[in-house]
Parts: C-alpha cells; structure tokens; sequence
C-alpha cells in the first residue's frame, strides 16, 4: 500500500521500498551536518537576548576571546540595535544577527531553521534575556495586594517560557555540535536566572512576579537537563545568576545594593565566561553564582 511522505515541505508518494531509501537519505544527511560542523574551528554560539545590557557584553567578549569562533546574536529589533551593528562592522565575517522574539515562537523557530542552514550546528546558547520592571506595565511588588495576573503571566512568559522554548528548537543543532571545535567536552546551554529566583534563599519576600518566573526557569531548566543526561546527549544545561549588574534592568533598583556588590558587565560576563568554559557533564542541572559557589534550589 502506498503512504504520502512529507519531507522538505514536499510530498512524495512513496513505496515500503522507497520509505526505507528516503530514511537512509535522512541518516546520510544528519551525518553530513555532523561531519561539517566538526570543521567549525572555535564553535558556534548563540546569545539570545543581546541587545544590550548582559547578553551584548556576552558577544562582545566572546568575539574579543576567541579569534575563530562565530557567534550569532538575536534579539527583537536588530535594525535598532546599534550596540549589534557596531559590533557587526568589526566582527564582519564571524558575527551574525538574527530576528528572535521570546513571545513569537514562530520567530524561534525560524531562527533555528537559519543556523542549521548556515552552520548545521551549536556548542553553545546563552539565554541572556529577561525583564524585571516595565514602566506602566510591570513593577516588583512589595506587598502581595499588588500582585497582578497580568504581571506574573507577562514575567513568565518571558523569563521561563521564552528561553525553554529556545532551547526545545536548538536541541536538534547542540545535539549535533557537542563539544566540537571548543575545548569542552560537551555543548553547553547556560540559562541567566537570579538568586531571588532561589526558593531556600528566599528571606525576604516581595517581587513575586520576577522571583517566581525565575524559579520556574531554574526548574524547567533541571528538568531538561535530566532528559539531555538520560538521552546521552553531549550536551549540559546551567544557571547562572550574574549578580546585581549595572544595566538598565537593575538601575532603578540599585540604592540599596551594598557597597562593592554592584558588578559592572564587563566583569560579571567574565566571570560567568569563565563557569561555562570550565563546565563538565558533572555541572549539568547546577545552579552557579557569579563566583562559582552553587545556589541552593
């Protein structure tokens, strides 16, 4: 009996014979990828989220570290991201900007589609968004009779469903980079969260829609980390909380950080850097401040 068979967007009328051909073509051609992507000297890695503040200062010192690797930066706007495009005329042939909308998964997806055409591979994602405060929108509460529906789906969904997402549309290329070109030994997904987002360091309460969102990120995050590690996927998954950093998203809020506690990016990113280089399969599902030191769940 015949069977319709959809590959590429087209449709083939195909024999048992003819499936069975067409599923030794698709093996052939996986590891064709994988064979390309091992001649990606230094890696590919993704920043999403690198606009500005964190993620930007992500692709500025890996460009500056690693003479060879390519680096591709997303965020919502690019035409508007002049940080991006000046970086873009210095690093002409190993960074590329892309069109990525945490609320859009279709922009995800697509976004995936390009790398894989393009590189055929990953080694590394860094999800670097997040929001805090959005002036009229959302603010971190400080009394539970403050608390919103809207605020808490909106810090969600960009804080924990977003970078999920990310990560379900870029298995398939970190599965196939692994650890090739870098000096790692395995791909790497590093997820931004927050020591507010701890639940057994949590002492004083307040900002529900942002602490929560983290947690739910820093859970999500385990949960997948524990499926790459049952599949044998050369790939670990870690959060990082950067500490309080002098971007746009703290600076309303940086009155009462102590002295000597607020980082700038350039050292918070180096630090941070510095735990995925080193990260091991042992690292997988671990939550790492910006010195190194684990952060209780």
């Amino acid at each position: 009996m015949n069977k319709l068979f959809l590959l590429n967007q087209r449709v083939f009328m195909t024999t048992p014979l003819s499936m069975r051909s067409i599923a030794r073509w698709r093996r052939a051609s996986v590891s064709s990828i994988s064979s390309s992507a091992l001649n990606l000297e230094g890696g590919v890695s993704m920043v999403q989220g690198a606009s500005r503040g964190i993620g930007l200062e992500f692709v500025k010192q890996l460009l500056d570290k690693d003479e060879k690797g390519h680096v591709i930066a997303t965020c919502r706007h690019p035409d508007a991201a002049t940080g991006l495009l000046y970086l873009k005329n210095k690093f002409s042939e190993r960074l590329s900007i892309q069109q990525l909308d945490l609320t859009l998964e279709s922009t995800i997806e697509a976004s995936a589609n390009s790398i894989r055409e393009t590189f055929g591979s990953l080694n590394l994602l860094i999800n670097a968004s997040g929001i805090l405060s959005i002036p009229d929108v959302l603010h971190p509460e400080t009394t539970l009779s403050k608390v919103e529906k809207s605020s808490l789906l909106l810090a969600y969904e960009v804080n924990a469903v977003g970078p999920i997402l990310v990560i379900k549309h870029m298995w398939p290329l970190l599965k196939v980079g692994g650890g090739s070109g870098t000096e790692r030994d395995v791909a790497v997904v590093a997820n931004l969260s927050a020591r507010v987002g701890s639940i057994g360091d949590n002492r004083l309460g307040g900002w529900h829609s942002y602490r929560s969102s983290k947690t739910a990120l820093n859970q999500l995050t385990k949960t997948v980390s524990v499926e790459f590690a049952r599949r044998k996927d050369p790939i670990i998954c870690i959060l990082l909380h950067p500490g309080t950093v002098d971007t746009d998203l703290s600076r309303p809020f940086q009155r009462n950080v102590p002295e000597g506690k607020l980082f700038t990016k350039e050292f918070s990113v180096q630090k941070l850097l510095g735990i995925i280089k080193n990260a091991k399969n042992h690292d997988n599902g671990k939550f790492f401040a910006w010195d190194g030191q684990e952060i209780p769940w």
